[in-house]
């Protein structure tokens, strides 16, 4: 419940932030394909651990025209989408992942976001973090 109380009043949003910090929003370029070294680098994470929080095979960040498929481009821009939209309120890129993938949310069943968007249900996180960004119920 001390989660949903945070995501509510954005506790952590009035907090200064550095503007030369990295940030999720700072690896999505657009709709070409996106920095995938600087996503590795900003959770500190290998590729393979990016592809398995994204629901994705390790391999298929491995080769080059795997990584630049549209299902895989895709399946990182929803990733990131949400990671971009905890961010300031979790303190941090470290944290938003910490977030994604352990924090239960009531609404879903207890699923985690993670969960959720390896099950393609990416755009239900999004509406969700909205209703609760303009004041909802978590």
């Amino acid at each position: 419940m001390a989660r949903s109380a945070t995501v509510r009043t954005g506790a952590r949003a009035g907090k200064p932030s550095v503007a030369a910090a990295p940030s999720a929003a700072g690896v999505l370029h657009g709709p070409g394909a996106m920095d995938l070294d600087g996503v590795t680098a900003l959770f500190g994470m290998t590729q393979a651990q990016i592809a398995e929080t994204a629901g994705l095979a390790r391999e298929t960040l491995q080769k080059v025209e795997r990584r630049n498929a549209p299902k895989t481009q895709g399946r990182l821009r929803e990733m990131l989408e949400i990671l971009r939209r905890v961010e300031a309120w979790a303190g941090g890129p470290a944290q938003a992942m910490a977030w994604y993938r352990a924090e239960p949310i009531p609404a879903f069943g207890d699923r985690t976001a993670e969960a959720l968007v390896k099950a393609g249900q990416a755009g239900a996180v999004r509406d969700y973090l909205d209703h609760v960004a303009s004041g909802g119920y978590a």
